[in-house]
């Protein structure tokens, strides 16, 4: 069974949104996550922010391009959710992380409050998927 039909026959919660939502915003959130991760790390390499900060911006990177092979490749809705989970955790510790370590990058927190919410809100999505389909 191909992906999208594989997804489309999944059970979701009424309050999923549409398909065609994801691409949109995940084209913002990525341009989000360049300019302000590029930043962090662009810091980090210059000496101008300790390794610890970037951590959690790279393990947050690892984990949200592991989604779509996990979920969409493998078809496992349980991984997935795991993976998302790790996500939303690595991302409110990088946040944090910046927000302690440099009041000058603070506007790095700010920017990626979209981040956080859409996040948050696709975490709560895909624990309801995977509850809904176990």
């Amino acid at each position: 069974m191909d992906t999208y039909n594989w997804y489309s026959q999944l059970i979701k919660p009424s309050w999923a949104p549409p398909g065609w939502l994801f691409g949109p915003v995940w084209t913002v959130l990525y341009v989000i996550i360049a300019v302000t991760y590029g930043t962090v790390f662009y810091k980090a390499f210059k000496g101008k922010l300790p390794w610890r900060v970037a951590l959690p911006f790279a393990l947050n990177l690892v984990f949200n391009l592991a989604f779509t092979p996990i979920q969409f490749g493998l078809k496992n809705n349980l991984l997935a959710t795991a993976d998302i989970l790790l996500v939303s955790g690595t991302l409110i510790w990088a946040l944090v992380a910046v927000w302690r370590a440099s009041p000058d990058l603070r506007w790095v927190a700010y920017a990626n409050i979209p981040y956080l919410a859409w996040g948050l809100f696709a975490t709560a999505l895909q624990i309801a998927i995977t509850v809904l389909n176990a």
